[in-house]
C-alpha cells in the first residue's frame, strides 16, 4: 500500500500533501525534522490519509490534492475539522 497524506502545522496551520509507502516513519520523519521542506514548520497534525494499491496512484492522488480543485476536495472533505 501508498498513502497519500496532509499534515498540518501547529506552528503555522499551513498544510502539507504528500505521500510514502510507510506512512508511520514518514510521518516521525517530519515530527524530528529530517525532511528538509517541512523542518521548520514542526510540530505538525495527521488530518488526513488515503490508502492506494499502487505508488503512481498515490502520486496522481497527491499532485491532485495539490491544485486548486483539491484543495477544495479537502476543505469540504475535513469541514467539519476546519469549522470545529
Amino acid at each position: 500500500m501508498f498513502y497519500t497524506y496532509v499534515l498540518q502545522s501547529e506552528k503555522d496551520g499551513k498544510l502539507y500533501t504528500g505521500y510514502t509507502k510507510d506512512l508511520d516513519l514518514r510521518f516521525e520523519q517530519h515530527q524530528k525534522g529530517q525532511v528538509e521542506s517541512t523542518m521548520n514548520r514542526r510540530p505538525f497534525k495527521l488530518i488526513y490519509y488515503e490508502a492506494c494499491l499502487g505508488q503512481a496512484d498515490a502520486l496522481k492522488r497527491e499532485k491532485y490534492l495539490k491544485t486548486h480543485y483539491g484543495k477544495m476536495f479537502l476543505k469540504n472533505r475535513l469541514k467539519s475539522y476546519f469549522t470545529g
